[in-house]
């Protein structure tokens, strides 16, 4: 199948038109046009080989909603016409055990990338969805329910399962006490998800500034950690603290305030950290924990339950033209919260493969 997109040719030049191939469709397979695309910090650090596992030319992109155009003779979930989503994996074994647990973000083949992967079969590799089409495997194909808008649901399938999982995984519910670290991307989807699942919900900033977008996202309250005598007076007051900080950053101020058992779980950071004090830790019997995406099964509850309670990202649209712009302005934290491409406007005047 030829199509088009957007792909970054080398680790500085701006992103720019490209026209390559997806594979043929397998019986198993569902070929879509892609409606919306989200933007992550993660097409970013990908573009720019921040991580060091990119290769060029690569199409970023993996908060994709779209519409399916054909599908494969085995495919019996979808139907050509159908709304569907695709996330951070396009792949996995399906034959470890975490595979079977539904958790193929965890599989212990290693899961497939949606972009800066290798395809499973081919061993050619994964292209995101910055681009006019896109061929999956049905499994890891989501349904978008009725109902949920189309233009705004793309994030969930990245900064939506992200900070899903772990408040799943934690069992956070009515009475659970929750914080939130970084109020961008990430951090507005799990203050707005967990007051979805009915806690209590704090937004952590070093400023006050950000008091009345917490507020206004639903938290409870906002707690500026650079008061030293509201921490204090926060200590042992969550049982777990979502940290979305997608940069190096100390964790040792944050550990007190967390409560006999809880939980800080990284999801911004890939990296190094600062040198972690293991006091807090041994006293209250603490942890610090990393969560990546969710399983395919928690990512498509995520979207059944965002439609039931009308929870959806606050996006900006934008043209796939105006890409490297938004680049720009996220590295700034100059959206709130997510840029979402609306890919009509990407036309099919690419640069050759």
């Amino acid at each position: 199948m030829k199509t088009y997109g957007y792909a970054a040719f080398d680790t500085t030049s701006p992103l720019a038109p490209y026209a390559f191939e997806r594979r043929s469709l397998r019986g198993n397979d569902v070929a879509m046009e892609i409606l919306y695309c989200g933007v992550c910090h993660s097409d970013l650090h990908t573009a720019r080989n921040d991580w060091g596992w990119s290769y060029y030319p690569i199409v970023p992109g993996h908060e994709i909603v779209g519409r399916v155009t054909a599908v494969g003779a085995d495919v019996s979930r979808y139907q050509v016409g159908d709304h569907v989503a695709v996330g951070c994996m396009v792949d996995s074994c399906m034959e470890c055990d975490q595979c079977h647990r539904g958790e193929e973000q965890l599989c212990r083949q290693g899961m497939v990338g949606t972009y800066a992967g290798s395809d499973r079969i081919s061993g050619e590799p994964t292209q995101g969805g910055y681009a006019k089409h896109l061929v999956v495997r049905e499994e890891f194909c989501l349904r978008m329910p009725e109902g949920l808008d189309l233009e705004r649901a793309a994030p969930l399938l990245c900064a939506g399962i992200t900070t899903w999982s772990p408040l799943r995984h934690w069992n956070i519910g009515p009475g659970s006490r929750v914080g939130v670290i970084g109020l961008g991307g990430l951090g507005h989807m799990a203050v707005k998800l967990a007051v979805g699942l009915g806690a209590d919900v704090t937004v952590l900033s070093r400023s006050p500034s950000k008091q009345a977008d917490a507020l206004e996202l639903g938290a409870d309250r906002l707690l500026v950690s650079s008061d030293a005598d509201a921490m204090a007076q926060a200590n042992n007051g969550f049982d777990l603290i979502i940290d979305t900080v997608p940069v190096k950053h100390a964790l040792d101020p944050y550990l007190p305030l967390l409560d006999v058992d809880g939980t800080l779980v990284i999801v911004g950071q890939i990296g190094p950290m600062d040198e972690t004090n293991t006091v807090p830790l041994l006293l209250g019997r603490r942890r610090i924990a990393g969560s990546p995406i969710g399983g395919i099964r928690e990512t498509q509850e995520l979207l059944d339950f965002c439609a039931k309670k009308n929870i959806l990202p606050d996006c900006e649209t934008i043209r796939m033209q105006d890409i490297n712009h938004a680049f720009e302005r996220m590295e700034k934290s100059d959206v709130r919260y997510r840029f979402v491409i609306d890919m009509a406007s990407l036309t099919g005047h690419s640069q050759g493969a």
